[in-house]
């Protein structure tokens, strides 16, 4: 149930500021600093949770027993709530983000709202929404893709989902983190229009949409760390932003030293390391000031307060988590989120046909759910691949699987085979959150030398093992399908041409096996679009460096980059194909309600029901300035049946046409025509449009 004040921004008013001048007044410097960090983090990690991250809600700031203030009590995403109970377990955001489908990833919001209140959570670190600047960044699988547009739109709907329960919800990190390995000390150079154009706008539009807190990244910005930058807390974030919540820090190493507080880093997660007793000191000697410190605690107990006194009209229990309306919802999304990337008439499979379909690859009856970092989550039960092509198939179908490591014996089974499946792709010791050996703290003998996991990928694509398997089992039998478990983009020259069909199954959540069975079958029909680029080379992408020290962001990334240097992708952004077929009759421009807007008509050519994301870019053809051939303004998902037509209708305002201008620092918007164009992906969409001039749009 939505409440008043799922919108943080509207449940603000003068009379709590005029409480909060009151407690304020109340509490000593201690109370006020003891506010700002979070607390026995430690006692617990290195005690009786034995070394494991999220078994239990963590004090993230705030607390002061001796007015009966309670702590915030935070738990991580963002594929589920992390607890060490069981709790219902999504695809990861990058398969949510192939959905491309807002209203559901609200109703996913609304899930882990619903659940973290069931095991007492009041601080959710579930929205990561972190541009993909390179496929290689190893915690690209917990965000929702290459671009501003969608990352901020999928962002906003999942906080107003999870904020609709009166949980806060933070968005993080803050801000152009997307290396893993050297997340710590790499320092990321960008100017003023990059950070504005490519690297800050989908924050802008998820604290618009009322998100009430904000977790500064680990790296550094143009020399600062990012919880000591003064310039991305006080001046854009707070000040020109006008946000009214607070920043805290990321696990351990977000902050080093008490200046921060005056940057704008309202607390320091999880424990008082470089805040606390030296906070204390720091503001006592006038190394920071006492305004920093009060308005650190108005913005904390402001935003607690919000929402722990908001109603929502509903109770909360055990009985609420991984529940079967929350099972189907995790259905669902897997089942929106595969991407078909090649079907030579192979796929739908037919169920009602006697068939033996072989089976290869470990990744087909593995656990296979994402990394094991902060946003690992443990849910009540997983159904493998494997497992769901076994429930779904009739009696006339026979499944076999077969790990693929004796060759002989896999290349005899895929001759014999009527079609034949392969898993390839990576598990959580490929990619992922980085665990450096015996320097991370999670669950590790420090008597015991272990191996690095997880982090930054040194090539795009698929392990030689995996490569060799496909190869092997595609020269015994074309009718192969490879479903891909990855979190971002694989290359795939080497061998696409191969096999019959190729799908992105991403790490599909714990009812991945029944959705992939589902599609594999034709029950429902592929509508997942990529939400990146996949290249022909990896040459053609940014520069990359998992271990660089200091790195310089552009303007230009992904399906920009592609087109600013005339390549060919080998499948571009927004593509995916149906079982159907979708006609796109050309754009035009209407004005309704005094407004100017752009539509096309989307056909249903096809056999079946089936969905579509239609898209919708800006053209800057007449352009003075250095700027991206095209953006993305607008996506819409419509289900259509065999024959039906839409009108899909887009908006826009003029900030949608705008650029940063950094000689006023402010945006401006040229003068010139400009182009909008309506298609199923990035590259067809561009082969027609209707042009429009700036002042047409209000």
């Amino acid at each position: 149930m939505r409440n008043q004040h799922s919108d943080f921004n509207a449940a603000l008013d003068d009379q709590l500021e005029k409480e909060l001048d009151d407690i304020i007044g109340q509490l000593t410097l201690e109370e006020k600093v003891w506010m700002m960090s979070g607390h026995d983090f430690f006692k617990y990690f290195f005690g009786e949770d034995n070394r494991q991250f999220g078994q239990r809600t963590y004090q993230a700031g705030s607390g002061c027993e001796r007015l009966g203030i309670d702590p915030l009590l935070f738990s991580d995403g963002p594929r589920g709530v992390r607890s060490k109970r069981p709790t219902s377990t999504f695809p990861v955001s990058m398969a949510r983000g192939a959905t491309w489908d807002t209203d559901l990833e609200r109703r996913i919001g609304d899930v882990m709202g619903i659940e973290a209140r069931a095991i007492g959570v009041t601080l959710s670190g579930a929205i990561c929404i972190n541009l993909l600047r390179h496929p290689g960044w190893g915690r690209a699988q917990e965000t929702y893709g290459e671009d501003p547009y969608l990352l901020g739109e999928m962002g906003a709907a999942l906080c107003e989902g999870i904020q609709a329960h009166n949980v806060i919800a933070t968005v993080k990190h803050y801000a152009l983190n997307s290396i893993e390995n050297s997340r710590f000390r790499v320092n990321v150079k960008a100017s003023e229009r990059v950070m504005r154009e490519v690297y800050l706008p989908h924050f802008k539009r998820v604290l618009d949409a009322g998100c009430a807190s904000v977790m500064s990244a680990y790296n550094k910005v143009n020399g600062d760390y990012c919880g000591h930058s003064r310039r991305l807390l006080r001046d854009i974030l707070k000040d020109e932003w006008g946000f009214k919540g607070f920043v805290h820090s990321d696990w351990v190493k977000g902050a080093y030293g008490a200046d921060a507080a005056e940057a704008g880093l309202d607390v320091e997660n999880p424990e008082p390391i470089f805040f606390g007793k030296n906070l204390v000191t720091a503001v006592n000697d006038g190394e920071v000031s006492r305004w920093a410190i009060d308005d650190a605690v108005r913005r904390i107990l402001r935003t607690q307060f919000a929402f722990s006194r908001a109603e929502d009209g509903r109770a909360y229990d055990e009985e609420d988590i991984a529940r079967e309306t929350h099972r189907q919802l995790a259905q669902e999304v897997a089942e929106k989120s595969f991407v078909l990337l090649k079907n030579d008439s192979l796929l739908p499979l037919d169920a009602s046909k006697p068939m033996t379909i072989a089976c290869f690859g470990p990744l087909m009856d593995k656990e296979n759910l994402g990394d094991h970092g902060s946003s690992r989550t443990v849910p009540p039960y997983v159904v493998t691949l494997l497992e769901g092509l076994k429930a779904r198939a009739s009696d006339p179908i026979e499944i076999i699987h077969d790990d693929g490591t004796d060759p002989e014996r896999a290349t005899a089974l895929a001759a014999k085979a009527d079609v034949c499946i392969v898993a390839a792709g990576f598990t959580w010791e490929d990619e992922g959150e980085f665990i450096p050996g015996n320097e991370a703290m999670e669950g590790l003998d420090s008597e015991k030398k272990m191996d690095s996991r997880g982090g930054d990928r040194d090539q795009l694509r698929l392990l030689d093992r995996d490569e060799d398997l496909i190869d092997r089992v595609c020269s015994a039998n074309s009718n192969t399908l490879v479903a891909i478990m990855a979190g971002s983009a694989v290359t795939m020259e080497s061998w696409k041409h191969k096999p019959a069909a190729i799908m992105m199954v991403w790490y599909p959540g714990m009812e991945g096996g029944t959705a992939f069975a589902r599609v594999v079958f034709g029950d429902v029909s592929p509508s997942g679009k990529l939400p990146f680029t996949i290249p022909q080379d990896e040459r053609d992408l940014p520069f990359f460096d998992p271990n660089a020290d200091e790195i310089e962001y552009g303007l230009y990334h992904g399906y920009t980059l592609l087109a600013k240097s005339q390549k060919k992708a080998a499948f571009p952004f927004g593509y995916g194909l149906s079982y159907s077929s979708f006609d796109y009759g050309p754009a035009r421009k209407v004005t309704a309600g005094g407004k100017t807007q752009f539509e096309a008509d989307v056909t249903n050519t096809g056999a079946c029901q089936a969905e579509e994301v239609v898209q919708f870019y800006v053209g800057f053809p007449e352009s003075q300035i250095d700027r991206p051939a095209f953006l993305l303004k607008g996506f819409r998902r419509v289900s259509l049946a065999p024959g039906e037509t839409a009108v899909v209708r887009f908006q826009i305002d003029r900030r949608d046409l705008a650029y940063f201008d950094e000689t006023t620092g402010d945006w401006a918007i040229e003068a010139i025509d400009y182009a909008a164009h309506i298609g199923p992906d990035s590259v067809q969409a561009l082969g027609q449009g209707v042009a429009f001039a700036a002042d047409e749009i209000v």
